[in-house]
C-alpha cells in the first residue's frame, strides 16, 4: 500500500517531466567572447561628464539578431553553422567587449548600454555588419561602422574590421576565430576613441 500510495504521488511530476520542454536540444556548449585584457578588480573612478563614455547597443541587420554563427556561403546566400550558439546575442556580446577594452586601455569612465541615470556628452553607437563565417575566404570576420557624437556637438564614422584564417569551419575553430577577430576590432574602436 505505501509504495502504491508513493508511486500515486510520484505520477504527476513524472508525466508533467515528460512534457516539459525548454528549447530544444541543448548545444553540447556555448560561444562567448573574452576579452584579451580587463580592468583589475577594484578599479573605477569618477570624471567630469565630459571625460565619461557612453556605449549604446549596437544595431545588427537581422541575420545576425540571433543566437547562432552565421555563414556566408556566397554574396547571396547564407547558413547558419551547425551547433554554434552563442550565449546571448552577438550585438550585446561585442558591445561589452568593446566597453571592457576602451576601460582597460584609456582608463575613461565607461557607461555600457543606455542608463536613464547617467549623461554623457560623449557616445559611442554603431552597427555590426558582419560577425561570422564566410566560408568563400575560410575566414572570421567582424565588420562594424562606429558612429561617434563627440563633446564639441561634432559626429566622426569610422568602419572596422578584422578578418581571422579559420581551418575548418567547426564550432571548435570558428568561436576562437570570432574572439580574435572581435577582440582586434575592439582594440581598433579603442584606439579610434583615445
Amino acid at each position: 500500500m505505501n509504495s502504491t500510495i508513493k508511486l500515486a504521488a510520484l505520477a504527476p511530476a513524472l508525466l508533467l517531466g515528460g512534457c516539459l520542454s525548454l528549447g530544444g536540444e541543448v548545444p553540447d556548449s556555448l560561444l562567448t567572447l573574452t576579452p584579451t585584457a580587463s580592468a583589475p578588480v577594484g578599479s573605477g573612478g569618477a570624471d567630469a561628464q565630459v571625460g565619461a563614455l557612453i556605449i549604446a547597443e549596437f544595431e545588427v541587420p537581422k541575420a545576425l539578431d540571433v543566437t547562432r554563427v552565421p555563414v556566408q556561403v556566397t554574396d547571396t546566400q547564407m547558413a547558419y553553422l551547425q551547433d554554434a550558439v552563442w550565449v546571448e546575442r552577438p550585438a550585446r556580446l561585442f558591445g561589452r567587449l568593446v566597453a571592457e577594452t576602451v576601460r582597460t586601455r584609456s582608463n575613461r569612465i565607461v557607461i555600457d548600454g543606455d542608463d536613464p541615470g547617467v549623461s554623457a556628452n560623449d557616445r559611442l553607437h554603431g552597427s555590426l555588419r558582419a560577425f561570422g563565417y564566410d566560408a568563400r575566404t575560410r575566414e572570421a570576420v567582424v565588420t562594424f561602422d562606429a558612429v561617434r557624437n563627440r563633446s564639441d556637438s561634432t559626429v566622426s564614422t569610422r568602419r572596422f574590421e578584422a578578418r581571422v584564417p579559420v581551418a575548418a569551419p567547426e564550432t571548435a575553430f570558428v568561436g576562437p576565430a570570432l574572439n580574435e577577430a572581435a577582440n582586434d576590432v575592439a582594440g581598433q574602436v579603442a584606439d579610434w576613441i583615445g
